[in-house]
């Protein structure tokens, strides 16, 4: 007996020997436990004195249970009990007991472990996952997760935002199911697949109600354990309104607001591009150079308003001659310029003709009514291989423009000859 309790003093975990409910051993573990000032202080002492008054009657069963024939000596479950130490304080014990024999009586054996702050931790823990999964209830974006062939593995409650599904909708389903265009899908895969990961990567989806909105991505591989691709895991977001923004800044930033064709910076850069592109390829390529004639007696003989009426009605007939390839822009005041791609000059001088035509027929009437009519100078100018910069190009136009002017106006001049 003097061996075992020496044993059992040595234990870490708290242990008392109760008979008849009053304590007759505790060892030093159990003192600190309970904040007993020695464990002396303990001895006869009621231990269901120091559980909490919500948990005494489950406290009195278990021991009633461990003391019954069919137990036969068996521990019961460990469980969890609230206790009041000596010192009043709240403590959380795993408690296990156990029937046994002390001084020849029967006696109850109690095995306990602080594990408040294990409650704690699973407190903090508990609520954390509630704060986490409010903050993914409410998240803006949609949290994704997909397999090594694309099939969407989970979704967020996001989607129901941002796509108009709901999650289980989405989950077994591949992503290409929600992209317009395959080559936004396919241009996403191979970036991930190059470096691992992306940032605000760009694309679009359909949303339930067919609507297509713009979208930013932000995901990463995933890997197994022989680091073979096992899918991609981020989060994707709705970026319309932004897109929209961009887009709309854009169009300010590249079209003249009178007219709504391209302004000049706009019409230049597409025209430096053209030219690129002709240089490398050999492609014909035509520029047109266009006055509207006379626009200064226009503002004076009807006012400033109705010469922007004029420009209006004389940019739509230029741009209604015009191939969706073609492009149009106002270099300012009354002068305009076309470009024509994969266009001979033989081809552009008869686009000219078209819209000097187009011009001449229009029929224009200020806000008195009093008709008037509109006509227009071309200067053409087609890309040779020996020009040294777009600038050539545009000079040779600007020159034809001024030579149709001094040939006295509504008229085309080139300086280039067909064949050249």
């Amino acid at each position: 007996m003097f061996h075992d309790l020496r044993l059992l003093q040595m234990l870490p975990a708290a242990v008392l020997i109760t008979q008849d409910g009053a304590i007759r051993f505790a060892n030093a573990a159990s003192m600190e436990l309970l904040e007993a000032p020695s464990t002396e202080s303990l001895i006869g002492r009621l231990s269901g004195d120091f559980v909490h008054p919500m948990d005494q009657v489950r406290s009195s069963n278990r021991i009633q249970q461990v003391a019954v024939p069919e137990q036969a000596g068996r521990p019961n479950k460990s469980s969890e009990f609230r206790i009041r130490t000596a010192r009043g304080n709240l403590r959380m014990v795993l408690i296990s007991s156990v029937a046994m024999e002390w001084e020849g009586a029967p006696a109850v054996l109690m095995c306990g472990l602080d594990m408040t702050h294990q409650s704690e931790i699973e407190a903090q823990l508990r609520e954390s996952e509630q704060n986490f999964r409010r903050l993914f209830d409410s998240l803006q974006d949609v949290y994704y997760r997909t397999n090594a062939q694309s099939v969407v593995q989970h979704v967020g409650p996001g989607v129901r935002r941002v796509l108009g599904y709901e999650p289980h909708e989405i989950e077994g389903r591949t992503a290409e199911s929600y992209y317009p265009q395959s080559t936004d899908r396919d241009a996403f895969k191979a970036a991930i697949m190059e470096h691992g990961e992306v940032s605000d990567f760009p694309g679009q989806m359909v949303r339930r109600d067919g609507t297509v909105i713009d979208i930013s991505i932000s995901s990463h591989a995933l890997y197994d354990h022989a680091g073979n691709f096992a899918g991609v895991e981020g989060i994707y977001r709705d970026v319309t309104q932004r897109k929209n923004l961009e887009r709309e800044l854009q169009r300010l930033a590249t079209t003249d607001m009178l007219t709504g064709i391209a302004n000049r910076r706009a019409f230049l850069e597409t025209a430096e591009s053209a030219y690129a592109h002709s240089r490398r390829s050999g492609e014909p390529l035509t520029l047109l150079m266009l006055d509207l004639d006379h626009f200064k007696s226009i503002n004076d003989r009807f006012g400033h308003l109705e010469g922007d009426r004029a420009l209006v009605a004389f940019a739509q007939a230029v741009k209604s001659q015009l191939r969706a390839s073609d492009a149009v822009g106002r270099l300012g005041g009354e002068e305009f310029g076309v470009l024509l791609p994969l266009t001979t000059l033989a081809e552009g001088l008869e686009a000219a003709a078209r819209i000097l035509h187009s011009v001449r027929a229009l029929e224009l009437t200020d806000d008195t009514g009093q008709a008037y009519r509109i006509t227009t100078s071309l200067g053409v100018g087609a890309f040779r291989q020996s020009d040294r910069s777009l600038r050539d190009m545009l000079d040779r136009a600007d020159q034809a423009l001024y030579l149709a002017k001094r040939r006295g106006r509504d008229q085309i001049a080139s300086l280039d000859t067909v064949g050249d």
